[in-house]
């Protein structure tokens, strides 16, 4: 399993287009992706579980990714996560 925190430093946090990129990224492995936020895991392929948790900008958030091909997804979702866009 990987787990890796992050602060969402981009301008209006996971809103609809960062969001939905993030699921389409997370759509592509087989892994188990979630966002853990104020305690509460997501499901990162769920642009309506994404948008629902109310991340902001400047929220401290946790990815965890688990499952056969969880090295290639969590290097690709962190370097997403690190670079947010607006």
């Amino acid at each position: 399993m990987y787990e890796e925190k992050f602060v969402v430093d981009n301008a209006e946090g996971l809103h609809a287009r960062p969001a939905s990129k993030l699921v389409e990224l997370a759509g592509k492995y087989e892994s188990k992706v979630e966002v853990v936020y104020k305690g509460k895991a997501v499901n990162a392929k769920s642009i309506l579980a994404i948008m629902g948790a109310g991340i902001y900008s400047g929220s401290e958030v946790l990815l965890r990714v688990e499952g056969p091909d969880e090295q290639a997804a969590s290097a690709e979702l962190s370097e997403y996560m690190s670079n947010l866009p607006d």
